[in-house]
């Protein structure tokens, strides 16, 4: 959360809303097995790297592209996204983001294992993580709310989020999501991903060579909009912008120091009924 503040991402802002990683893999296992690599993602690369035959096809539409090119057309962190995880938490942000109502069932949020599926596989969706999913309680999993969410294409009314067979409770779920990311592995490769989100391989040709270049709306400072003197096509582009995704801002020009260890369990996460209180300021 340290480096997600020093970005300037908070849980005020839908459109900058703090960004954290998928650190786990496995989601058919009866058991989670924290000491074993097989159970994580590779943290080295961007989400959308990590399925080699995607990257190809990407990669591929790149090449035909005329400058500036990039890989990604969407983002890992967008109001879109952020809402499509907290939609029964925070229902009111989903019906602004939709227009008054919610998502179809078949796009919403409705399995851990469905939705990490679908950031590998689909081009447009490279989706990370938002805190919620390591936090105590994990009740933005529950339809506390009874939300009418829809009905799927398979006739199953979406309710609750279903969650990976080693998880017991959303209470559990978020307890070893947390205790994955303080893990001897993560621990020792963390450092990556934030070089990809926060620091120097973040953009430039350490961005080509990552595999992690976005839609030139994504960057900071890409456009200057006081030279835009349209109000309308002002207003237009700075609502693209906030559709897109926006990259933190770049806080290393050099690689990032390994993690000596766990170090996040004196970090005072916020509850749910933090978060409830938030929502009703914003």
């Amino acid at each position: 959360m340290h480096l997600n503040s020093m970005a300037d991402r908070s849980f005020n802002d839908i459109a900058q809303y703090p960004v954290f990683p998928w650190v786990i893999r496995d989601y058919d296992s009866d058991e989670l097995d924290l000491e074993s690599e097989e159970t994580f993602r590779d943290l080295s690369r961007p989400i959308g790297a990590l399925n080699e035959e995607r990257l190809a096809r990407l990669i591929d539409r790149y090449h035909t592209m005329e400058d500036p090119k990039y890989l990604y057309g969407t983002h890992y962190s967008t109001p879109a996204y952020v809402v499509y995880y907290l939609v029964r938490s925070a229902p009111q942000h989903a019906l602004r983001v939709h227009g008054g109502k919610f998502d179809h069932a078949d796009r919403a949020f409705a399995s851990i294992k469905g939705t990490w599926e679908m950031c590998l596989t689909n081009s447009a969706d490279v989706k990370e993580l938002i805190p919620e999913f390591f936090q105590s309680q994990g009740d933005f999993l529950l339809n506390r709310l009874d939300l009418d969410l829809g009905v799927r294409h398979d006739g199953e009314r979406l309710h609750d989020v279903q969650l990976p067979p080693w998880a017991s409770s959303p209470k559990d779920f978020t307890r070893k999501n947390r205790q994955a990311l303080e893990s001897k592995y993560v621990s020792e490769h963390l450092h990556h991903w934030i070089d990809l989100i926060f620091g120097f391989k973040q953009q430039g040709e350490n961005a080509k060579m990552s595999f992690n270049v976005f839609h030139p709306l994504s960057y900071e400072g890409a456009i200057n909009l006081d030279d835009i003197r349209v109000e309308s096509e002002r207003i237009a582009c700075l609502e693209q912008i906030s559709e897109f995704g926006q990259i933190p801002k770049q806080l290393f020009a050099s690689p990032h120091p390994k993690r000596r260890g766990p170090m996040l369990r004196s970090i005072p996460w916020r509850s749910d009924s933090d978060q409830e209180s938030e929502n009703s300021r914003t």
